[in-house]
């Protein structure tokens, strides 16, 4: 079974068997474990499973929480929600529920609400499906069995519940609201509709488009905006999930609502750039490009500091923001001198929105602010010491390995004849300038000094002045390829010397 089943499919029932004590016994108990969301949807997609959601219906959450008590310690993540977790497995158990409007809502657990109606305050249809854990393992078997042919309807074999049309919506590849009253009583939900055109590659249809064109993004119900935190969260998902990231702003710009949500974004229309260096038009169409080139770049690695994932998104930020400066430094002549530095402030207020994350932010603003040098290296034929003070400018939130990732990003949003990136332009380049770096040992961070103020102690104490002292070993050590300590260390006082004489 293990060899012939797809991956996810295997996963599925991996997830299915560590499970089935709890299901069962919650079946004993005269309850119904559905899977429902997230899970199933991406089960039908053929995705990786990544969230598990059961819901049980016909046991109060007492019953629940005595069952799932007997397979280790619970956790109250969201009692007042009906949502419990058990110690050592990666999953969320709930009730089903009816909540008031707002941020804040009162709750009310129905365990006796049917599947269907429980499915309706789900905010997509493709997210109003479920299924029915009793029935799959009963059936397991033959599940298995269907499902290792060529061939199946994923959605017949699984008996997936669909009440509001989720599964006619995947095939289309239409986002459709479930309740349109429902829907609009949490403005969160216009920003996972971006996320969803962006991560599944879907249009909203009419309906939801009217919806989300004139839908008020003030949290009414808590009389205060929508938390930045939520909002964050859907724009990263959008940024790390999607193939293509950009047609999230690009659907923010059909709407209309581009220059109200993100400004910093919608000042780019229109704003024009050098045909021969970019003929694929104006700033915002280069920026979008940009992005998606980042999204699909495949050179993410994990780092002692920082994970692949991290860095993805470090790298697709800076892709973002990286020419926000042009609007406000083109001049007649279509030049946008010192664009890269002029646009740290934009850059900065953009971000914010995005992220609460300071460090990360600084880490950006870096890498815009150096997005130029990274192949004018090449172009120029910099020397070693040139790389080494790049490193050191970085340092130590950035690597200039990882500024070579968005110049490689930046160099593919160039497409002439549509909205992909060329996303097989410019590797050799890329490998051409990482190779020098590493070359001058800097690629992965800058170069240790030689001298320390341990090796001063014998002639000063410490203070500013064995700082300064330092910081011109260190400079004379990056231009000039010097690493020997005691001629280093004479070198510098000697200099010392020169300059108090």
């Amino acid at each position: 079974m293990k060899a012939r089943l797809a991956p996810h499919f295997q996963q599925f029932f991996d997830f299915i068997n560590v499970l089935h004590p709890l299901i069962t016994d919650i079946k004993k108990a005269g309850g119904i474990s559905y899977l429902v969301g997230g899970s199933v949807r991406d089960l039908v997609l053929g995705r990786e499973l990544k969230d598990f959601d059961i819901e049980v219906h016909h046991l109060s959450l007492e019953e629940l929480e005595k069952i799932l008590a007997h397979h280790g310690p619970v956790m109250l993540v969201g009692k007042k929600f009906g949502v419990l977790r058990v110690v050592g497995y990666d999953v969320d158990w709930s009730l089903p529920r009816t909540d008031s409007k707002g941020r804040k809502p009162s709750v009310e657990l129905d365990p006796a609400m049917t599947i269907e109606m429980a499915c309706r305050r789900r905010d997509i249809t493709m997210n109003a499906m479920a299924l029915n854990l009793n029935d799959v393992l009963e059936h397991r078997d033959d599940i298995v069995h269907k499902l290792e042919q060529s061939t199946v309807d994923v959605a017949r074999v699984f008996d997936v519940i669909d009440p509001y049309g989720g599964l006619e919506d995947i095939k289309h590849k239409r986002l459709r609201a479930v309740d349109e009253e429902l829907f609009l009583e949490d403005p969160l939900r216009f920003y996972r509709v971006m996320q969803f055109v962006g991560r599944f590659d879907m249009d909203p249809d009419e309906r939801l488009t009217m919806l989300c064109r004139s839908m008020n993004l003030y949290d009414t119900a808590a009389d205060a905006p929508l938390a930045n935190e939520r909002i964050h969260e859907e724009i990263k998902k959008l940024l790390l999930k999607s193939y293509a990231p950009s047609k999230g702003f690009r659907w923010l710009l059909s709407l209309g609502r581009l220059q109200e949500i993100f400004p910093e974004l919608h000042t780019l229309i229109g704003v024009p750039q050098p045909v021969n260096f970019h003929p694929e038009g104006d700033v915002f169409e280069h920026t979008m490009q940009a992005l998606d080139a980042a999204a699909q770049l495949s050179y993410y690695v994990d780092q002692e500091y920082m994970s692949a994932i991290e860095e993805k998104y470090m790298i697709m930020l800076a892709a973002l923001c990286h020419d926000l400066g042009k609007p406000i430094t083109i001049d007649d002549q279509m030049h946008f001198y010192r664009h890269e530095d002029a646009g740290i402030p934009v850059v900065k207020r953009l971000l914010r929105k995005i992220t609460g994350n300071k460090s990360l932010i600084d880490a950006v603003c870096k890498l815009v602010r150096c997005h130029l040098q990274a192949f004018t290296f090449l172009d120029q034929g910099a020397k070693p010491a040139a790389y080494k003070r790049l490193a050191v400018r970085l340092a130590p939130d950035v690597t200039v390995r990882q500024l070579g990732l968005l110049a490689l990003a930046d160099h593919q949003g160039t497409n002439p004849h549509g909205h992909e990136p060329l996303i097989n332009k410019d590797h050799e380049l890329y490998h051409q300038f990482l190779a020098t770096a590493e070359k001058a040992t800097v690629a992965h961070g800058p170069e240790a000094p030689v001298l320390l103020g341990r090796h001063l102690l014998d002639v000063m104490a410490p203070g500013p002045e064995m700082g300064r002292l330092l910081k011109e070993a260190y400079r004379i050590q990056l231009e000039e390829g010097l690493k020997d300590l005691d001629e280093l260390k004479r070198r510098t006082l000697a200099l010392c010397h020169d300059k108090e004489v």
